[in-house]
């Protein structure tokens, strides 16, 4: 999805992480087992976290949502914390697979988080029982000034015919059809029909203009000036103008996806209490900070965003948008089965023409 997956993570802590994790003398605290997206965490932060605390920190990746979902489902492992987006948390909590979290264990997250974050996760855990903000951002369109002239302002620029092979498009069923369904005028979560056939029949008339439906690549891609114009995350948009400052991020006027990744804790977790120690942990502002500048993406930790000295990142419209300017602007729910299916068919429709 949004987070890119390099061949080797931290061959060093994958080591440590893997071998010798079964003395007593070296876990004197227990474990914990973590399954976070690819390149999604600053490696240090772990070893820190093992230092300070004596738990020993088994981790695992996974690429997409809907990669976690069936293996943690399915018991394949017995994860302690997961951190899966808004829209699969509302689907684990509706399927009975999440521990409400003890707060008492977590002074970091209720002092540091902001409470906008949690007002947002609202719409995906009711109440705040089950999962803390770790990451934030949003969806737009990453241009290379060099190449393309007019002012970036719609979702619509991706099917203008100059740009025929040089438009970058996602791999990611809703993220795909968000484009589609905004471009209509609909909600990004609608399980109408016939709305979601228009959005079909637009990304079909669209698919000839598409250099390449990608999910990590935009990132690379966009970097090396191998297209005009690309559908990217956020926090990938921070990282790309590090490289190459021709390119510009803009959230399109017709809206898009606000997303949160949060950690949670799965039911049968054997270690929620160090699960829960792990939270805190991330949450504090000095960690939180060097996540931030790890992985780029927007950190909801006012605290640590406070710790920012560099004032162009602190104040930036694509790390920290004021997101009351924009119009649209919505969080993916989870819909339920039938729909999770007929988004999957419609998305294949599109991919087979």
């Amino acid at each position: 999805m949004r987070k890119f997956v390099t061949l080797v993570l931290c061959a060093a802590l994958i080591a440590s992480t893997f071998c010798g994790c079964g003395g007593a003398n070296e876990t004197p605290n227990g474990e914990v087992y973590v399954y976070n997206w690819g390149e999604y965490i600053d490696p240090e932060t772990i070893e820190m976290f093992e230092e300070e605390t004596g738990i020993k920190v088994i981790y695992d990746e996974f690429q997409t949502n809907e990669e976690m979902y069936p293996k943690v489902s399915a018991g394949a492992t017995n994860y302690d914390l997961i951190c899966p987006s808004d829209y699969m948390i509302q689907k684990m909590i509706d399927n009975d697979m999440l521990a409400e979290l003890n707060w008492d264990n977590l002074p970091n997250a209720k002092a540091n988080i902001g409470a906008q974050y949690y007002e947002q996760s609202l719409a995906f855990d009711p109440d705040n029982k089950y999962s803390v903000p770790y990451c934030w951002g949003t969806v737009g369109i990453l241009y290379n000034t060099t190449m393309v002239d007019e002012p970036v302002t719609s979702w619509s620029i991706l099917w203008d015919e100059q740009y025929k092979d040089n438009i970058l498009m996602q791999s990611s069923v809703r993220d795909l059809f968000m484009i589609g369904l905004k471009m209509k005028g609909f909600s990004m979560n609608s399980t109408d029909v016939e709305e979601l056939e228009a959005a079909k029949q637009l990304l079909i008339e669209q698919k000839p203009l598409v250099q390449a439906y990608v999910v990590d690549q935009v990132r690379d891609k966009m970097i090396g000036g191998e297209a005009a114009l690309g559908v990217i995350y956020s926090g990938e948009a921070i990282y790309t103008q590090r490289e190459n400052p021709d390119l510009e991020y803009v959230i399109p006027e017709e809206g898009t996806n606000v997303w949160i990744d949060s950690w949670v804790i799965p039911k049968n977790a054997a270690n929620k209490e160090n699960a829960e120690k792990f939270i805190d942990f991330m949450c504090r502002a000095d960690i939180a900070l060097m996540n931030f500048d790890y992985i780029t993406y927007s950190t909801p930790n006012d605290a640590a965003k406070a710790l920012i000295e560099d004032d162009d990142i602190r104040n930036s419209s694509i790390a920290f948008p004021d997101l009351s300017q924009y119009d649209g602007l919505e969080t993916f729910s989870y819909m339920g089965e039938e729909a999770d299916t007929l988004y999957n068919n419609l998305y294949k429709e599109v991919m087979s023409n």
